[in-house]
């Protein structure tokens, strides 16, 4: 296992605000692989202060309300015993993300991925109804031995056109390619093999995918990586604004996951926000051990991040919102609380969700992960628009 990964030298909090107030690049690096380094845009005032106002009560009802009270959809549409051709030793299915290509309008694509025991690869499924998927084939298997993503890979973190939370998940080229941050592991031999790092990984038809960079995006021993994280990097979700990237990642340490957020100008060089955690583990709540795999939109007004929580004996699917998307304020109550569905899918987790709106039938299609008692499953949520 390599341990010897590097990062550039963590910013001072006085030279990551001076950067970003200017739209100075956050990292002065020359171009690589074909990128261009663009200038950062201008963050936020709000960055200044590590503590500003909470969003209230009142609207974080408002604001939560509208993905509230929807149908549980009978039975998984990915099961936990779905066969894939060339790869039958996969089950148990997890971290669905749609997407889909500009080419193919017609067409909806799931990435997933099964467990064989030895570690993790990734799939993609198709749809024209949102509800019934097909044609699996593999999208990202094993790195190379000895390499950070030996374990197994799982994307889904993927360059879209448009956040709106209505757009529909279009991935966009850049470069000529299309490109999704993963997440893996180093280790095979067992779930979730601490520690985990982040790739950047690119693909021709959006479908296959092979790494940009062979060496990972965010590791436990860069400079930057603080006691919060320093146990194990998980998955990541990026979103660009004003000529940023950003990266909403979670991390542990010890037995307890929170969410972060690193900042780039070319989607291969990271650095971390300076008051990371964004969102945290509140003690006898939802998310009192667990604020997980957060996935971020714009929503009118505000930004909208869909995670997981874990607390009162399960995982949870969790709401939390912001206006600058450095600050996170979190609704206290579910979404949807594990135990929810009524034929027991979730009965232990509901959890690691994908989110697209479909104008055709004016309805939310919310994917998530549900294990109970079909095992570890892809449910779904549908709710009208």
């Amino acid at each position: 296992m390599h341990q010897s990964f590097s990062s550039p030298a963590p910013l001072s909090r006085r030279d990551f605000l001076r950067r970003a107030a200017t739209g100075t690049a956050l990292l002065t690096l020359p171009a690589t692989g074909g990128l261009r380094a663009a200038p950062a845009g201008s963050l936020p005032e709000s960055m200044e202060n590590e503590s500003p106002t909470p969003i209230d009560p009142e609207t974080l009802h408002r604001w939560s309300a509208p993905f509230r009270g929807w149908e549980y959809h009978p039975d998984p549409v990915i099961p936990a015993d779905y066969p894939i051709p060339g790869a039958t030793d996969f089950h148990n299915y997890d971290i669905p993300c749609i997407f889909r290509l500009e080419d193919q309008p017609g067409v909806w694509y799931m990435s997933f991925v099964g467990f064989n025991r030895a570690g993790y690869n990734s799939f993609v499924a198709e749809s024209d109804d949102l509800i019934h998927w097909k044609n699996p084939q593999r999208a990202m298997g094993f790195g190379p031995e000895g390499s950070f993503d030996h374990g197994g890979c799982v994307i889904g973190a993927y360059l879209y056109h448009d956040w709106d939370i209505r757009a529909p998940r279009t991935l966009r080229k850049l470069d000529g390619k299309y490109w999704t941050l993963y997440g893996c592991y180093p280790r095979q031999g067992g779930y979730e093999l601490r520690p985990g790092y982040e790739g950047v990984a690119v693909s021709d038809d959006g479908i296959h995918w092979q790494r940009a960079a062979d060496e990972p995006i965010l590791s436990v021993f860069q400079k930057d990586c603080k006691a919060w994280e320093k146990d194990c990097i998980y998955q990541p979700w990026l979103v660009e604004h004003e000529g940023t990237y950003y990266n909403f990642y979670n991390a542990a340490q010890g037995p307890v996951e929170q969410l972060g957020v690193a900042l780039s100008n070319d989607l291969k060089h990271w650095v971390r926000y300076p008051f990371n955690p964004v969102l945290r583990n509140r003690p006898g709540g939802y998310d009192e051990k667990f604020c997980s795999d957060g996935k971020v939109f714009r929503d009118g007004d505000h930004w909208t991040m869909f995670y997981f929580g874990v607390g009162r004996g399960g995982a949870s699917i969790m709401a939390a919102f912001s206006r600058d998307l450095l600050h996170w304020t979190a609704d206290p109550e579910p979404l949807y609380p594990f135990g929810g569905h009524p034929k027991g899918l979730d009965r232990e987790y509901a959890h690691k969700i994908s989110l697209v709106f479909n104008p055709a039938d004016n309805t939310w299609y919310m994917y998530y992960c549900a294990v109970g008692d079909r095992g570890r499953t892809i449910g779904l949520l549908k709710g009208r628009g």
